[in-house]
């Protein structure tokens, strides 16, 4: 049979690793309007997630500049990823975060009041202040803290995903990366194990341009990041970070293609991190005014609410309200959290063993009967 003529050979379909996968424009519009509207009930809930996450960063970074927390890591521009993550996944499955996207404790039902108490690390959290701020996490909602060291959390969330796949448990694991961390080699042994053992594991890099400074384009010369996946075996995927429900279509399908046993999912999601990297940074040094004036442009928080807005959804009046009760909410939490103490010096014992063994319980007597230092201005 002879071949078809060059002009007649069907069209290459899009390569869902070069490519930018999205569900609105820029202006909120559906990008195919054929495929139908979006599920409004879900489309709210994003909002109000997204909006909660915007307005809760701004009142904590104002606490850091106040002195009264050490340290805070913001996610304003990258919302999106963290809400439709946590809107992706079912209670049972397991989340291994970096820096930004502790709000997925939040969106899965993680009570505002002890999350913040993890940024005070006093007696109201349930970690026992033994984390930094913004290191945020809690067994109720299946969520593992992370490390400052760059990338350990993927091998963490592979092996909880192999170990899923051992025990014949339909529980997903989602492990998250910066694009700095594919520089890592813990990112690399992780997509190795993950496409090898098919694991159930979507592991998903928020490519903000920037590893603290480091521009993109001096991490990798692939032409994605998403492309990087092709190497280990895994479908991969580059979507549009920055559109909520892009995220959300994206997220869904890879977490079922692991809950129905087909492996892992690497997707990249391009985004941008409109503010600093922590209050301990200064992006003027390293980027300019204008790069970030283009990509406000693109703000998933103002794109989601003209998407609202247009399909009737959203109004002044409802977005004032959204507003008046997250604000509302955040500052009872902080007023609840904050007058709480430090933790008693003697859970420096607890959740060490099981068990404690002896040397431990001697330990703990002879602090408990040792006075406390002086605060600070008390002593002599």
């Amino acid at each position: 049979m002879s071949s078809p003529a060059a002009d007649d050979a069907l069209p290459a379909p899009p390569d869902a690793a070069l490519g930018l996968f999205r569900v609105l424009d820029d202006e909120g519009a559906l990008v195919d309007a054929a495929a139908g509207e979006p599920d409004a009930d879900l489309a709210l809930r994003a909002y109000r997630e997204m909006r909660r996450v915007r307005l809760l960063d701004a009142r904590m970074i104002l606490q850091q500049r106040q002195g009264r927390v050490g340290f805070y890591g913001a996610c304003t521009g990258q919302e999106a990823v963290p809400v439709a993550t946590g809107l992706a996944l079912e209670p049972r499955d397991w989340v291994f975060p970096a820096l930004r996207e502790s709000s997925v404790m939040l969106v899965r039902g993680f009570p505002l009041p002890r999350y913040l108490a993890q940024v005070y690390g006093n007696a109201a959290d349930v970690l026992k202040g033994r984390q930094m701020p913004s290191h945020m996490s809690g067994r109720a909602v299946n969520q593992v803290s992370w490390s400052s060291c760059i990338g350990p959390q993927l091998p963490h969330a592979v092996g909880a995903a192999w170990a899923a796949k051992l025990r014949k448990d339909d529980v997903v694991a989602v492990g998250f990366l910066g694009d700095g961390a594919s520089s890592q080699p813990d990112f690399h042994a992780a997509m190795n194990f993950a496409g090898v053992f098919r694991v159930p594991v979507v592991i998903v890099c928020q490519n903000n341009h920037f590893a603290i400074s480091v521009p993109s384009s001096r991490q990798t010369a692939s032409a994605t990041f998403a492309i990087k996946g092709r190497a280990y075996g895994l479908p991969c995927l580059r979507v549009d970070g920055n559109d909520v429900l892009a995220v959300h279509r994206a997220m869904t399908e890879a977490v079922a293609r692991a809950r129905a046993g087909d492996g892992a999912t690497f997707v990249e999601c391009v985004t941008y991190r409109i503010g600093a990297h922590s209050t301990s940074d200064d992006p003027t040094r390293y980027r300019s005014d204008d790069e970030v004036r283009a990509w406000e442009k693109k703000d998933p928080l103002a794109r989601l609410a003209r998407h609202l807005r247009a399909r009737g959804l959203l109004d002044d009046a409802a977005d004032a309200e959204i507003e008046r009760v997250i604000v509302a909410d955040v500052a009872a939490a902080i007023a609840e959290v904050e007058p709480v103490g430090a933790p008693d010096r003697l859970t420096l014992f607890d959740d060490v063993y099981a068990e404690p063994p002896w040397h431990l319980v001697e330990q703990r007597a002879a602090l408990a009967r040792t006075p406390p230092a002086p605060k600070h201005g008390e002593g002599p």
